[in-house]
C-alpha cells in the first residue's frame, strides 16, 4: 500500500532513527525524486535544497548513473575485496586522475566516517605517533575515532577513542581571536594552532584533520593563507595533513575538491590523504574512500595495513562512481556548479541579506552555502530554535526542503540545479523571511 500514512507508520513503528530522541520524531515521507526535486505519494513536490545530506550532487535519479547500477547488478552485483574488479579499477583511476599526480592509490570504504576512520589509521602507521588534531567546528563521521574527531556536541557522549585533541580554527564572522580582518584572523588562528601542536608535544602528533570547507559546522570559508600556514606546520612538525572532502567534494565548491578551489586554497596547498564519499556517486550506493599520496601508499608495500571492509570497492558503488563521474565530465556539471554559485546563487543571497535583517552573513561557494541567521546584526545573536523551527515549517509549506542546522539555513542544492530553480528558490526564500519576520 504506497501512501503518505502507510509509509510514516511504518517507519515510526519500526525505523530508529539517528542524532533523534525517538519519540516526537514526525518525518516528512519521501517517495520519489527526480533532478532537484523529490515528492511524496500525494503529489506534493520539493525542491530539495539540502540534497538531502549535502551528498546528492548529480542529482536525483540521474540516468546514467541509475543505468550503470542496472547493469553492474546484471554482471557481477558483488565481490570480494581481495580480488582484482574491472570496475573498481576504473572508478579510482577515476578518481587518482582529478586529484592529481600526487596521489596513487584509493583505498574504498561504506562511507564517510570509516574514511577518515582508516586515514587515521594510515597516518598513525606512517608516523608512529599517536595523537590527531581537528577544530571544534567540525564533523567527520559517527565511528570511534571519526566522532571524537568530530568538534560539535555530538562528540561528547561518544568520547571512546584515544588521542585526540582540537583547536579553533578561523571563522571571521565568529572570531575566537578578537579579529577585525580575515587577515588577522588566520595569523591568530595560525599562531593558537601552533601552541597547541608545541602544547601537545610535536613528536605524539601523527595527523592534522581538516574539513575542505567545514560544512555542516557552517560552510566557513577559509580566510586567505590559512591552508598555506597549516601546510607549513605540519612539514614543520613532520605532521601529515588529512582534508576530509566528505562533504566538500566531487562538484560541491565548482570544483572536484574543495582544496583545489581559488576561493578555498589560493595557494594549492596539496594535502597528503584525502578522504571522499557522498557527491562521489550521489549516495546511489553506500560508499567512501581515502586519496593516498605516494609516499604513505609505499610505507604498506612491505608493511601489511591491518584494515578492510567486507564492501570495500563494491561493484555497485563503483560503477555509480565511474558513471557518475563521467557524466559530471560530459556534461560539464563541475563547470555549472561554479556559475550557478557566481552567477545566481552567491549574487541571489546577498541580495536576500539586504532585505532580511535575520540573514547576519551569507557564505559559500558553487552550490555550498549558509546563512547565519541572527537576532541582531551588530552583536551577531544567534537566532534560537524556535525561529528555526518556524522558518523551516515555512519553507516546508511553499514546496522548499531545507537544510538546517544550529542558527543557519544551509541552501546546498545538487550541482544540477537550474537557474530557474535557484530564481524559484530565492523568491520562496523571501516570502518564508517575509512571514516569520512579521
Amino acid at each position: 500500500m504506497s501512501t503518505n500514512q502507510h509509509a510514516h507508520d511504518l517507519d515510526r513503528a519500526h525505523v530508529f532513527h539517528s542524532w533523534s530522541a525517538q519519540a516526537s520524531l514526525d518525518p516528512l515521507v519521501i517517495a520519489g525524486g527526480l533532478g532537484t526535486e523529490v515528492w511524496d505519494f500525494e503529489g506534493n513536490r520539493y525542491l530539495d535544497f539540502s540534497s538531502q545530506l549535502v551528498n546528492v550532487n548529480i542529482g536525483h535519479a540521474h540516468p546514467k548513473v541509475v543505468a550503470a547500477i542496472q547493469e553492474q547488478a546484471a554482471i557481477l552485483p558483488t565481490v570480494a575485496p581481495a580480488h582484482a574488479n574491472l570496475t573498481r579499477g576504473e572508478a579510482a583511476a577515476r578518481i587518482l586522475a582529478k586529484a592529481g599526480s600526487s596521489f596513487t592509490k584509493v583505498f574504498f570504504t561504506n562511507g564517510g566516517a570509516d574514511a577518515n576512520e582508516n586515514a587515521i589509521r594510515m597516518a598513525r602507521l606512517t608516523t608512529g605517533r599517536d595523537k590527531i588534531l581537528s577544530t571544534y567546528r567540525s564533523y567527520h563521521g559517527n565511528t570511534g575515532a571519526a566522532i571524537v574527531a568530530t568538534g560539535d556536541w555530538r562528540r561528547v557522549p561518544n568520547e571512546f577513542a584515544r588521542g585526540h585533541a582540537h583547536f579553533f580554527g578561523p571563522f571571521p564572522y565568529r572570531s575566537e581571536f578578537w579579529s577585525d580582518s580575515p587577515e588577522q584572523e588566520t595569523e591568530r588562528a595560525l599562531h593558537h594552532l601552533e601552541r597547541v601542536i608545541q602544547a601537545e608535544g610535536p613528536s605524539s602528533i601523527a595527523g592534522l584533520l581538516l574539513e575542505g570547507i567545514p560544512g555542516t559546522a557552517g560552510v566557513i570559508m577559509p580566510p586567505p593563507g590559512w591552508y598555506a600556514g597549516v601546510r607549513d606546520l605540519c612539514d614543520r612538525y613532520g605532521i601529515l595533513l588529512i582534508v576530509d572532502e566528505v562533504m566538500s567534494g566531487f562538484g560541491r565548491t565548482g570544483d572536484w575538491f574543495a582544496w583545489q578551489n581559488a576561493e578555498v586554497n589560493p595557494d594549492r596547498v596539496v594535502p597528503d590523504l584525502i578522504t571522499f564519499a557522498k557527491g562521489v556517486n550521489s549516495g546511489y550506493v553506500p560508499v567512501g574512500g581515502v586519496i593516498i599520496s605516494a609516499s604513505i601508499a609505499q610505507v604498506f608495500d612491505d608493511q601489511v595495513f591491518p584494515g578492510g571492509l567486507t564492501y570495500s570497492g563494491h561493484p555497485l558503488a563503483a560503477a555509480s562512481i565511474v558513471a557518475s563521474m563521467d557524466a559530471m565530465e560530459e556534461e560539464g556539471i563541475i563547470e555549472h556548479a561554479a556559475e550557478i554559485g557566481r552567477d545566481v546563487l552567491g549574487p541571489g543571497l546577498a541580495a536576500l541579506a539586504d532585505q532580511h535583517p535575520l540573514i547576519g552573513e551569507v557564505r559559500g561557494v558553487g552550490v555550498f552555502w549558509a546563512l547565519d541567521l541572527v537576532t541582531d546584526r551588530e552583536t551577531r545573536e544567534p537566532v534560537p530554535p524556535a525561529t528555526i523551527g518556524a522558518l523551516k515549517k515555512e519553507l516546508l509549506g511553499r514546496g522548499y526542503l531545507p537544510f538546517v542546522m544550529d542558527n543557519r539555513l544551509h541552501v546546498v542544492p545538487p550541482c544540477t540545479v537550474t537557474a530557474e530553480e535557484c530564481l524559484r528558490a530565492l523568491a520562496i526564500l523571501d516570502e518564508a523571511f517575509t512571514a516569520i519576520e512579521h
